[in-house]
Order: structure tokens, then C-alpha cells, then sequence
């Protein structure tokens, strides 16, 4: 690898990651720990903010944007195959999406004979089952943190009035989901879409609270099997 590429996918692992041993980073990119100090000080007197010093740990400060870049022929293949996935869904909005982030990836590709996005031989099933009709509604309230109250069924078809803090949306071959923090059983819950008699979006907005956020719902139930038995009889206590 290129010291180049390399100091531009340290950057990127140093972004995504909190405070980070150069132990680490050398195992990551097959370096020396002292391969991975030199470049460190590099970007460092590049001006870029990263706190830390050897034998301790780095961390790049939030709010550093690295410049557009160009993608290698795999990378282009890895949004290829995303972008299949994602358009072949049944949800029209998502699908549109898409294939407009297609398109503009395309368009800002160097040597697009190349590295190909527009017609790229990746190809997924298209969902025949519909779409959830309150997904885009869903999505919205993670973005904006927003309360939601649902009508709810459960498997014997008795309704509960629910106030949630949505999280996550999943979707699988059997069907939708979204989990959120239920404030009626104090705890997570994952709903399947076509239980949903009502949904509607609160003005209320909900502060970020650890206990209650994705990741800790992910470290509570490891959630493929929670989301498997979603759609199986009889149903899982998330959709109560």
C-alpha cells in the first residue's frame, strides 16, 4: 500500500473510532508501531487535529472533513452491490434514493469507463410485498429525534396505544420491523409494520440517552435472533 492511501485510510479509522493505541493501527494496516507514529506526527504537522501521543492512544477531534476523493475499482464494486440491494427493496422512496446517489456518484467518478456505477453487474431481487406504509415516517423520527405514537396489534389482535423513541429499522426476508424504546414497558421493543393500525409523529423530541439508544439495545439482545423470532410463531416478547 501507498504511504499515501495508507495516511488517507488512517485518517478514516481514526474517524470512526474513539481513542485508538498505534498497537492497533499496525495490526490493522500489517505496519510497524513505528511506521504508524511517523505518520501520525505527519498528519499532525499537516495540521490535522489529532490528540494523543505514543504509548497512549490518538484521537482525532470531531468536525474534520477530509476533501472528496476518488474510490479504488473495489470500493466502486462494495457501493455497486449496496446500491442493487437498496434499490430492489420494496420501499419506492428508498429505491428512488438510490438511484439518484447512483447517479451522482457516477457523474463525479474520474475515468468513468473504469469504474462503472451506472451499469455496474451487480444485481438484486426486487421485493414484491409492498412497502411499509410508515417507514419514510419512521426514518424521519430517527433523524429528528422525534416521539412517536402508534396504535398498535399484537398476535391475538388486541390493540395498545404506544409512545416510542424509534432506533433502528429493519428489514428482512419475512418482512419490516422497527425497534425503539417504549415508554409504556419501559424498555425495547420491536414492532413489526404490519401490526401498525396507526402511526403519527409527535412535536415532541427526545434528548440522546445512552441507556435507550441503538447501541444499547444491540448489546442487550444481540438482535438476530430477537429479529428472527419476530416474524415466527409465537411471537416474541419485542412485540409486546
Amino acid at each position: 500500500m501507498r504511504r499515501a492511501e495508507r495516511l488517507f485510510r488512517l485518517v478514516n479509522e481514526l474517524r470512526t473510532r474513539r481513542v485508538t493505541r498505534a498497537e492497533d493501527l499496525a495490526k490493522h494496516f500489517e505496519v510497524s508501531v513505528r511506521t504508524v507514529y511517523r505518520d501520525i506526527a505527519h498528519l499532525q504537522a499537516s495540521g490535522l487535529p489529532i490528540e494523543g501521543e505514543a504509548g497512549v492512544g490518538y484521537l482525532l477531534r470531531p468536525g474534520f472533513d477530509l476533501p472528496s476523493t476518488t474510490f479504488t475499482h473495489e470500493q466502486v464494486d462494495a457501493l455497486a452491490i449496496g446500491l442493487a440491494f437498496v434499490e430492489s427493496l420494496d420501499d419506492p422512496a428508498l429505491a428512488a434514493a438510490a438511484q439518484e446517489v447512483r447517479a451522482k456518484l457516477q457523474a463525479g467518478l474520474p475515468q468513468p469507463e473504469t469504474r462503472k456505477l451506472a451499469d455496474a453487474p451487480y444485481f438484486a431481487f426486487p421485493r414484491t410485498s409492498g412497502g411499509p406504509a410508515h417507514a419514510r415516517l419512521i426514518r424521519t423520527a430517527m433523524r429528528e429525534r422525534r416521539i412517536v405514537e402508534l396504535l398498535y396489534a399484537d398476535a391475538a389482535e388486541r390493540l395498545t396505544l404506544r409512545r416510542v423513541r424509534p432506533v433502528a429499522v429493519w428489514h428482512l426476508v419475512s418482512g419490516w420491523m422497527f425497534t425503539a424504546w417504549c415508554e409504556l414497558r419501559q424498555d425495547f421493543r420491536t414492532f413489526r409494520f404490519d401490526r401498525i393500525a396507526r402511526l403519527d409523529i409527535t412535536p415532541e423530541k427526545f434528548d440522546a440517552d445512552l441507556a435507550k439508544s441503538l447501541q444499547a439495545f444491540l448489546e442487550k439482545e444481540r438482535c438476530e435472533p430477537a429479529m428472527a423470532r419476530s416474524f415466527a410463531p409465537p411471537p416474541a416478547r419485542h412485540n409486546g
